[in-house]
């Protein structure tokens, strides 16, 4: 048994570092009020993920702009002139429904600060809402990092014309280790033993965030395309919106079954007799946060068959332990995750790969479209953090498959409250996961991840393991401490029944293993297993959080 967790609610996970992105938000009531935007609550957030709350460097930033300028609206930050004019657009489209700003509503401006080019948005206060939501989808506002930087010359601020031209960022010495890492890592240990492609660190973009990738990707191709897209799987909650709100619209086929691929083929097709077609199909490998492994062979045929792309999102799986080169056309990774590591930079990349038979005109699109908006200081972090990546991985991926042989074993169990076990190992879909497993070398033994999710049988029996789990609890995965999370209370709390068509149940733990002792870690969760069973046989939740007697 470990300690008990002594983190402070609303701050970061030790040792909380400046531009930390978790906060710990322990107790399922906390839950509970993190779902309903409780204001009690929020005000105790001292860190959080700062695609949901802006950093403190960020409105500390924001404040000097805003008192810079004398204005009395509020503002969001963007590093680029054309993600401030994405903001806008979003905001002033009828889409919004109630919330749409008119053009006069809404104004941009830009700023130099020691030669750093920001742009703010700015709205009358009572209309944040309305741009926070394209902030926290579009994940394409200026980072903490840069904030920093700002502040430190804050001297040096001063308005500039908003067309005059941006200087194009070259790529810093991190910024070429880090696309360097990435594509040798995407050529090691390929899962065919007969591929010859290999990418190169030019096919590797990189990105602000995760869903900052997904949004730019998206944008470069309603450039060319202007059609819909397919959303494969259930994904990160972010992912949908950005596909639904730009463009002609997103088709979901959110279980990612074998009968979802069926339906995807016959959307398919009568689109084609309709004379329409779609841009992209996106998947999870394998999805978030239930670990559903879409079939990979079975949506590059349908791409092929109907002219779409196939975009393949491996964050969960990690590129260290799946190759899915030589079906996507792109792939997407957020490195925030376990890239990193050490849940202190957000970042992401789009990786092309050779053996697309589009890839030519991916690399003509994406050399015109792109734009790197990666600050080097965050490059310069992730560069860092990413050293031990490989070690790291094997840790977390050994922690990761003896819970879910501990709990599986549970599920089994009909006397147990453990009802099911989410992770690629124990699932139906297990075999398409592993068609993608990269081989194993003397330096690293691939696995399946980090991440996983466990369902109890009745929600009192949840409340009791989550209250007694001393792990630290919130928002986030492929952090270097164990994370659980509510996750479909948290984030579908208020649209259970939306969620529960696609198997999302609030009974439902999601949880993302670190670094810990191995053993350590199976002593807690087995007494916070025992209260969940002392709970089942009680009738009764117990309270009181890391229960001494549970021990």
């Amino acid at each position: 048994m470990s300690t008990k967790i002594q983190t402070i609610r609303g701050h970061a996970l030790p040792p909380a570092p400046r531009h930390a992105i978790t906060t710990h938000i322990p107790s399922w009531q906390a839950v509970l009020r993190f779902r309903d935007r409780d204001p009690e609550l929020m005000k105790t957030l001292h860190d959080m993920y700062p695609r949901f709350i802006p950093h403190r460097d960020i409105k500390e930033l924001m404040q000097k702009v805003i008192a810079y300028t004398s204005s009395k609206e509020a503002c969001l930050l963007f590093p680029a002139a054309e993600a401030a004019k994405a903001c806008k657009a979003f905001a002033t489209s009828p889409a919004r429904g109630d919330g749409t700003l008119s053009d006069d509503q809404i104004t941009i401006r830009a700023f130099n600060i020691a030669d750093v080019y920001v742009y703010g948005v700015f709205v009358p206060p009572a209309s944040m809402p309305t741009i926070s939501a394209f902030w926290t989808h579009a994940g394409s506002g200026i980072s903490s990092r840069l904030a920093e930087h700002c502040l430190a010359h804050i001297d040096t601020l001063h308005e500039i014309q908003l067309d005059l031209p941006q200087p194009r960022l070259q790529d810093a010495s991190s910024h070429v280790l880090v696309k360097r890492r990435i594509a040798e890592l995407l050529n090691r240990a390929p899962a065919d033993p007969q591929r010859t492609a290999k990418v190169s660190p030019d096919d590797v973009y990189l990105f602000q965030t995760g869903m900052s990738a997904i949004y730019w990707v998206h944008r470069y191709l309603l450039s060319k395309h202007n059609s819909s897209s397919v959303l494969f799987g259930f994904a990160f909650h972010s992912t949908i919106h950005v596909l639904g709100d730009f463009g002609p619209g997103v088709e979901f086929f959110g279980h990612g079954t074998d009968e979802d691929l069926k339906k995807l083929e016959q959307f398919l097709a009568a689109q084609a007799e309709e004379g329409k077609s779609v841009q992209a199909i996106w998947t999870e490998f394998p999805s978030n946060p239930l670990l559903v492994t879409p079939d990979l062979k079975g949506l590059r045929r349908v791409a092929d068959q109907y002219g779409a792309l196939l975009i393949v999102d491996d964050t969960i799986g990690s590129f260290c332990n799946v190759d899915v080169m030589g079906v996507a056309d792109v792939v997407l990774t957020s490195l925030t995750k376990s890239f990193s590591g050490y849940a202190d930079v957000m970042a992401a990349s789009a990786v092309l790969s050779p053996l697309s038979a589009r890839y030519s005109e991916l690399k003509q699109l994406f050399e015109t479209s792109y734009r790197n908006d990666f600050f080097a200081g965050d490059a310069e972090a992730l560069e860092r953090n990413s050293r031990n990546y490989l070690e790291r991985s094997a840790t977390m991926n050994n922690n990761a498959a003896r819970l879910v042989e501990y709990l599986q074993e549970e599920a089994e169990n009909p006397a147990s409250p453990v009802k099911q076990v989410y992770y690629p190992t124990v699932d139906d879909t297990s075999e398409k996961y592993r068609a993608f497993m990269r081989a194993q070398t003397p330096d690293f033994s691939p696995g399946y991840g980090c991440l996983f999710s466990v369902e109890f049988d009745n929600q009192e029996t949840t409340i009791a393991f989550y209250d007694n789990l001393n792990v630290h609890q919130g928002p986030h995965l492929g952090a270097h401490l164990t994370l659980a999370l509510a996750y479909t209370m948290g984030i579908y709390g208020k649209d259970l029944e939306w969620a529960a068509r696609y198997n999302m149940r609030p009974e439902q733990i999601r949880i993302s293993v670190g670094l810990e002792d191995t053993q350590t870690l199976l002593a807690d969760f087995k007494i916070a297993l025992k209260a969940a069973k002392k709970c089942a046989e009680a009738g009764q939740s117990i309270n009181g959080g890391y229960a001494a007697d549970a021990a």
